[in-house]
C-alpha cells in the first residue's frame, strides 16, 4: 500500500509530515516542472477527469490534495455556477493556488484551505461532488482518506479521481518504467532542488493499488459503482464511484 512508501525513507517522522514537507519545497516549481515531465499531457488528463465530474446547478465541490489548485481551476471551467473548495496539506502550494486564482480572477469562486485529507473539516453530507488529482497515493492513510471523502459527499454524489497508474502492454510498460524511474527523477531533482521528491515519484506509483485494487478500496469503503477509465496507455486512470 501506499502508506509504506515515504518521500524522505531515512527520516522517521510520519509520511503525512514528509509529503507535507516535500511538496512546501517543490512548490515554486511545481507547475513547470509537471507541465515538462509531462510533455503537457496533465492538462488533458485533467479536462477529461473533470468532464466525468457530476456536477448540479449551483453545486459545491471539495478538490482535495489540491496543489496549486489546476483541477479546482478546471471545474470552475467546465462548471460556470460551481463553488469549489481546494484543500491541501502544504501551504506554500496554496499560496501558489491562491495567486493563479487572483489572477485569473477567480477568487469569489475558487476558495483555498489548509487541511488533511484524512480529517477533513467540514460538516457530513457538505459537497455536491469531490475530485482528486495525483493525491490519494500520497494518503498517509488511504482507507481513512475514502471514508472521509465519502462523509463530506452528499447522498447521490459523485468521487473522481485522476492518479496515476503502471502500465501493462509491452513494449511501453517496459519504456515508461525507465523513463519513470530514472529519467523523470533526474530531471525532476535537477529542477526541483529536492532529490528525494520525483523519486519517491516513483515508489508511490509502484506502491499504490491501481486499477481493481483501488476500486476494491472505494466499495470497501462505502462507495458503489465504482469504476476505471485508462488514459494515455495505462500512464494514468480516472477512477469514479458515487455515495
Amino acid at each position: 500500500m501506499s502508506s509504506e512508501v515515504k518521500p524522505y525513507s531515512k527520516e522517521e517522522d510520519s509520511k503525512k509530515e514528509q509529503v507535507r514537507r516535500m511538496f512546501d519545497r517543490i512548490a515554486p516549481h511545481y507547475d513547470s516542472l509537471n507541465m515538462f515531465l509531462s510533455a503537457g499531457m496533465d492538462k488533458r488528463w485533467r479536462k477529461t477527469a473533470i468532464g466525468m465530474l457530476d456536477v448540479p446547478k449551483e453545486a459545491l465541490v471539495l478538490d482535495v490534495a489540491t496543489g496549486t489548485g489546476d483541477l479546482a481551476f478546471e471545474i470552475a471551467r467546465q462548471f460556470e455556477d460551481a463553488q469549489v473548495t481546494g484543500l491541501d496539506l502544504a501551504e506554500n502550494m496554496l499560496v501558489m493556488a491562491r495567486k493563479k486564482s487572483a489572477k485569473r480572477g477567480l477568487s469569489s469562486r475558487v476558495h483555498f484551505t489548509l487541511g488533511d485529507s484524512e480529517d477533513l473539516p467540514f460538516e457530513d453530507h457538505s459537497f455536491h461532488s469531490v475530485s482528486v488529482a495525483f493525491g490519494v497515493r500520497n494518503f498517509g492513510d488511504l482507507p481513512r482518506g475514502m471514508r472521509e471523502i465519502f462523509r463530506v459527499l452528499k447522498p447521490g454524489g459523485r468521487l473522481v479521481v485522476l492518479e496515476f497508474t503502471k502500465p501493462r502492454t509491452f513494449p511501453f510498460k517496459q519504456l515508461f518504467q525507465f523513463y519513470f524511474k530514472h529519467i523523470l527523477p533526474f530531471v525532476g531533482s535537477f529542477g526541483s532542488g529536492d532529490k528525494r521528491a520525483y523519486h519517491y515519484l516513483y515508489e508511490s506509483v509502484q506502491a499504490f493499488p491501481d486499477y481493481d485494487r483501488f476500486t476494491a478500496v472505494l466499495s470497501t469503503n462505502g462507495f458503489k459503482n465504482a469504476g476505471f477509465k485508462v488514459l494515455s496507455l495505462g500512464i494514468c486512470a480516472i477512477y469514479t464511484a458515487e455515495k
